[in-house]
């Protein structure tokens, strides 16, 4: 399992710590903002477009070899930029790192359902997610680092060497996993089967887990500055919320494998403590922040396992790739859709209003959660 968790790491990783580090990229204001916005969006769009296409080829041919082949391209689209060292050759390695994250991803995803059984399954994910939660949090740190000590070359560099190694790593670890036979799947099998409520509801708490868990990294500190904190209160506070967040996910996979916790409830209680977050960053002072980071990541962190063991519960092994293809995109989304949802609510009236709103949203889907849970029969597959 441990390759499975440093290949979470590294589509982390690669992804925050760059993203960190480019907005020096061009001594153009204007320019710079253009060029963050198309790099940032090359690997995000690739991920977007290419993640359910990989996981169907993990179905087909095994989760191994895509798991193997996207950290290989990773780290060879790294080492494009670290050899060429040209505005060019760094378009063409973000939008090769985005291409090569959206095969390791999803793969490694269906890998840790693969090799678990369904009794661990919360553990697993709970596990993949915390060491994916220590390269969001690490990537913006060591990236400034390495940006500082020898700017975007030594950092793709770096990110080529670990690509490199956690391939090699899988390749000696990672056991095979032939591909199970499937019946023949139509179009429609796949649109109803993606419609479900049992695949679209832990997709949809993923995303917006992941769309809270992107307001509180980039609004929080603007709350803060608002009211005179400075840098290293933020900074504190971002900190905090990204460590709830990696803590709170192996304990909540332990408490839904051993039955003290299922996974709807448990989304919807992770849906009300992220909201809770939202309602106390409205607050003002340094308490305020805090508070709204420690809930909200303990909220994201409460979500994240449950909802990818939700979906590996409801899907047949031989179509995990597939469904974890597809749910990843759903991710993505609210990664983008809460901070834009916030950002535009505030736009035109204040950031407390913007996060008002994402709370009131977030708070509809845990009323929907509880509902469904309180008139669903007590089956065993509804209190997966």
């Amino acid at each position: 399992m441990w390759p499975l968790y440093a290949a979470g790491f590294t589509t982390a990783f690669g992804a925050h710590d760059i993203a960190a580090n480019l907005g020096g990229f061009s001594e153009d204001a204007v320019t710079s903002l253009l060029v963050l916005g198309g790099l940032l969006a090359l690997y995000d769009g690739a991920e977007v477009i290419l993640q359910p296409v990989f996981g169907i080829l993990a179905d087909k041919i095994g989760a191994r070899p895509v798991l193997l082949g996207g950290l290989v391209a990773f780290a060879a689209a790294s080492a494009v930029y670290a050899v060429a060292d040209s505005p060019g050759w760094l378009w063409a390695a973000r939008l090769g790192q985005g291409a090569a994250a959206s095969a390791f991803s999803p793969s490694a995803s269906a890998l840790v359902a693969r090799l678990n059984p369904a009794a661990k399954h919360g553990r697993a994910f709970g596990s993949y997610g915390f060491y994916k939660s220590i390269g969001y949090t690490l990537g913006p740190l060591l990236g400034g680092v390495l940006v500082w000590a020898g700017g975007l070359r030594l950092l793709f560099a770096v990110l080529a060497m670990l690509g490199a190694a956690v391939a090699i790593w899988a390749a000696l670890a990672v056991p095979a996993v032939p591909p199970l036979p499937k019946a023949r799947q139509t179009v429609l099998d796949l649109a109803r089967r993606l419609a479900d409520p049992a695949f679209l509801a832990p997709t949809a708490a993923l995303a917006a887990a992941t769309g809270a868990l992107s307001v509180g990294v980039g609004f929080l500190p603007v709350s803060g500055r608002a009211t005179g904190l400075g840098t290293v209160a933020t900074g504190a506070a971002v900190s905090v919320l990204a460590a709830c967040a990696a803590l709170v996910q192996p304990r909540a996979g332990r408490a839904l494998d051993d039955g003290r916790l299922t996974a709807r409830g448990g989304i919807a209680a992770g849906l009300l403590l992220t909201t809770a977050g939202l309602g106390c960053a409205m607050l003002p002072g340094l308490t305020g922040v805090l508070l709204g980071a420690a809930l909200i990541g303990a909220g994201t962190g409460l979500i994240t396992p449950l909802g990818f063991a939700a979906l590996a519960a409801t899907t047949p092994q031989e179509r995990l790739g597939q469904t974890m293809g597809a749910a990843e995109p759903g991710r993505e989304l609210g990664d983008a859709g809460g901070p834009l949802l916030v950002a535009a609510v505030a736009a035109s009236t204040t950031l407390t209003h913007g996060y008002a709103a994402l709370a009131v949203l977030l708070a509809s889907g845990a009323a929907l959660a509880l509902a469904h849970r309180s008139t669903a029969p007590a089956t065993p597959e509804t209190e997966t």
